[in-house]
């Protein structure tokens, strides 16, 4: 039985899905066409043996009414040849019995029912090579039981007929089910079979530019299948997205790398051969190696930085921004002593916590007041200010520079971006694509604005979790 079991289980797993759904509904279809055709089979025979017994019962009673002191008769000639119904009546004393013989079959039974010891029944018989169907009966008060009997063969011959149809109209309904459910599997699994394909089809040429083709019209978007369609292609789009974000990087990061390493590997050279240079020569050579180097280093760190979307959940923690914002303008204080560095923090807002990761959050403030800095002219302040708002942290950081103007406005957060009054300062122009990539993971939504009267204005707005 077990191994029948995983035989069929392994015909099922390789037949395909509309096939087996089509045999789920042609099963289901039979499965109740002949329960239906079973119940109007028994109804049919029921209903045909009931009023076959009630023509009896009126047959019994109208000869109980007409023959009621004739005394013992065999059976009419009417038995001899069952046309209708025949009649004959017995006494319950086998020695009362007519000298004719009777037709229809006397047994015991006929004797209890004559003399009261038993209740009518209804028997099935053969007279004459005919199917008939008795009704014995009590004679009034007397010792004597009615037999009465009806040919069958008729209702018999109905019954009959009525189940060949009924089971003809089963099978039909059979094989129109089944073909319906194949028609009604092939074309609702349509777009899983559209989806299968341009998955396998992904999977062979690895590009992820291909889609499902939807159905036109807007009530073929409410089904299952078509919104697992749509939910695909929208996968396939971020996906899609994500690689060529992805090589973008890589190109990105490929084209700003290859001048300073070449830089890098001149000066290695150069310092190579050390004995043909002079003191200063070498003094500046290793100078710019060293500062290559630590340019490299941090280009390398900002790209590992940049590729990780988001923070594994053992990280995180409650942490108080005001905290973070004290550390942060205290450390750009000792790394630009030039710059003045003001920090406004709201009493409310003081103490409040968010969940998040200390160490990315403090990188985006140190990215955002670095970036400041860099603008301001020397002596020049940044200010920063926390305050709590409804339901949200708003930090705002503002330097007076010459400010953002509005064509660089909507790329200053893309990678490797740098104005063009930024590309003679250092910088890789990562530092505030990764300051966005930091409030993102954690919820946050991070702007840059023009500021009133000159200068850049960023603003970090932090859920703040309910109480």
């Amino acid at each position: 039985m077990t191994g029948t079991r995983s035989l069929g289980a392994r015909w099922r797993r390789r037949r395909p899905l509309r096939t087996r759904l089509a045999l789920a509904a042609t099963a289901a279809v039979a499965l109740v066409a002949v329960g239906v055709c079973a119940a109007a089979f028994v109804i049919l025979d029921y209903q045909m043996t009931r009023q076959l017994k009630l023509t009896l019962t009126q047959t019994a009673t109208q000869t109980i009414r007409d023959r009621h002191d004739w005394g013992p008769t065999p059976s009419d000639t009417l038995c001899q040849y069952p046309a209708s119904s025949c009649v004959q009546i017995v006494p319950s004393d086998p020695a009362k019995d007519p000298r004719t013989p009777y037709v229809l079959h006397v047994s015991e039974a006929t004797r209890q029912v004559a003399d009261g010891r038993r209740a009518a029944f209804y028997d099935r018989q053969t007279v004459a090579g005919r199917p008939v169907l008795m009704l014995t009966t009590r004679l009034g008060d007397k010792d004597e039981a009615v037999q009465v009997a009806q040919r069958s063969d008729t209702v018999d011959r109905g019954v009959e007929q009525a189940a060949w149809a009924l089971a003809a109209v089963g099978g039909a309904g059979v094989l129109l089910a089944a073909a319906l459910g194949y028609w009604v599997s092939r074309t609702g699994l349509a777009p899983v079979a559209r989806l299968t394909a341009t998955a396998e089809r992904i999977a062979a040429t690895r590009d992820a530019r291909h889609r499902i083709e939807l159905p036109a019209g807007p009530l073929s978007r409410e089904d299952e299948v078509t919104r697992l369609a749509t939910s695909f292609n929208t996968m396939l789009g971020e996906l899609e997205q994500s690689v060529a974000a992805q090589r973008r990087l890589v190109a990105d990061a490929s084209h700003e790398l290859r001048t300073p390493l070449t830089a890098l590997r001149t000066n290695a050279e150069l310092l190579a051969r050390a004995d043909r240079l002079t003191d200063a020569q070498r003094d500046r050579a290793s100078a710019a190696l060293g500062r290559q180097l630590r340019e490299v280093t941090t280009l390398v760190n900002d790209l590992i930085e940049l590729a990780r979307d988001e923070e594994p959940q053992p990280l995180v923690e409650q942490v108080r921004p005001a905290a973070l914002l004290e550390h942060a303008v205290g450390a750009a204080r000792e790394h630009w002593p030039e710059i003045t560095f003001t920090a406004a923090i709201a009493p409310s807002a003081a103490g409040r916590t968010i969940p998040g990761v200390p160490s990315r959050l403090s990188r985006l403030l140190s990215n955002l007041l670095d970036n400041a800095a860099k603008f301001s002219p020397p002596g020049g302040p940044v200010e920063t200010e926390l305050a709590l708002t409804t339901g949200e942290l708003d930090l705002t950081i503002r330097d007076h520079g010459p400010g953002i103007t509005e064509g660089d406005l909507p790329h200053v957060f893309d990678r490797f971006y740098r104005a063009e009054a930024a590309r003679a300062l250092p910088g890789s122009g990562l530092g505030l694509a990764m300051a966005r990539q930091i409030a993102r993971a954690h919820g946050a939504e991070l702007t840059a604005e023009r500021a009133p009267g000159g200068g850049a204005l960023f603003r970090l707005r932090l859920p703040v979790p309910a109480a």
